[in-house]
Parts: C-alpha cells; sequence; structure tokens
C-alpha cells in the first residue's frame, strides 16, 4: 500500500468519525490536500532549527489593552428605574425550572 492510499483511508476514516459523507470527488481533492500538507511538514523537518528559540508568536507583541481602572458603578436604584418588574432591590424575573 502506498501513502496515497493510506491517507485516502485516513481521510475517509475521519470523514467516517465526523459523520460526514463524502464524494468520490470530494476523497480525492482533501487526499491531494492532506499530501500537500504532509509535503510542506516534511519540508519543514529539513530545516535547521537548533539555535531558533521557541516562540509563541512571530512578532513581539505588547499586550494592547487599556489599564484596568476602578470606577463607581451604577447604583441599584438607577439600574432599577429600567427594570420592567422589580422586587426590593432585585429583578423580578419568571421562574425557571
Amino acid at each position: 500500500m502506498d501513502s496515497k492510499d493510506s491517507m485516502k483511508i485516513d481521510v475517509e476514516y475521519v470523514a467516517r468519525l465526523a459523520r460526514i459523507k463524502l464524494s468520490q470527488e470530494e476523497t480525492k481533492l482533501l487526499t491531494s490536500h492532506l499530501g500537500d500538507i504532509l509535503g510542506y511538514i516534511d519540508k519543514l523537518k529539513e530545516l535547521d532549527a537548533k539555535d531558533t528559540p521557541p516562540t509563541s508568536h512571530v512578532l513581539d507583541i505588547q499586550n494592547v489593552f487599556r489599564k484596568d481602572i476602578n470606577k463607581p458603578s451604577l447604583s441599584a436604584g438607577g439600574v432599577l428605574k429600567c427594570a420592567p418588574q422589580k422586587e426590593g432591590d432585585y429583578f423580578k424575573v419568571p421562574k425557571v425550572l
């Protein structure tokens, strides 16, 4: 059995696990794509990366979020003014069982 037949079996197996029905054309296309991906991985294996440090990002990025600053929140009375129904200091909602 050559690698192309093996990849076809893998594609059919994964499709069966995912409960996806593939036509013969789709199976052939996905087998070709899988072969391309595995070929690219083989090319990457040829690279000498022993002096390359592991990274999580290609670029050195910084957190772009604003600083977390405490601010006063709305009062319970102010929020409850917009409530369709309220009971005391709480929103009144239907029971969920």
